[in-house]
């Protein structure tokens, strides 16, 4: 027991070397690398990917970060479309939820700042993008679904904010 508890341990303690610390320079980086355009306004970055706007806010004091993207007002939309959105938080939104605020519905990805990787940046600013392209159509962020009730009702896709 004492050998396997030490290799835990021990592959703990070299991944902590290992690890980066996510930094707003850093994080910035990696945005100018994907989007198109990028834009600095205080604590966000505002980007464009395929003509797509996106968002990313972050606060280091309380190690936090969120990537956005507007989808369509709240009041262009009936009550399926909601429901179908709560389902795929559910099922197929995965690390992205949709989400409403100022009576807009968002795609929204959060997490703390310091721990992110690289690669999780990239993938959050893939699948909020995704999110909000697919949102009335198949409300996914990507090609996994989880099992279970995963039936939507599909109706034509509303006309959306986030082209430019």
């Amino acid at each position: 027991m004492r050998p396997f508890i030490f290799s835990v341990i021990a592959f703990f303690s070299l991944a902590a070397l290992f690890a980066q610390e996510m930094t707003p320079e850093k994080l910035f980086e990696i945005i100018e690398q994907e989007a198109d355009t990028v834009k600095v306004t205080g604590n966000s970055y505002h980007f464009l990917l395929n003509d797509a706007m996106l968002i990313c806010v972050f606060d280091e004091n309380a190690n936090r970060m969120r990537i956005i993207s507007p989808i369509v007002e709240r009041d262009k939309l009936g009550e399926e479309e909601l429901l179908n959105a709560l389902v795929a938080n559910f099922h197929s939104a995965l690390d992205v939820k949709y989400a409403l605020s100022d009576e807009i519905i968002w795609s929204v990805y959060t997490h703390p700042l310091r721990e992110l990787s690289e690669y999780q940046v990239v993938d959050a600013i893939q699948q909020v993008y995704a999110a909000a392209l697919t949102f009335g159509s198949s409300y996914s962020s990507t090609n996994l679904v989880f099992p279970g009730n995963t039936k939507k009702k599909e109706k034509p896709k509303p006309k959306t904010l986030n082209k430019t």
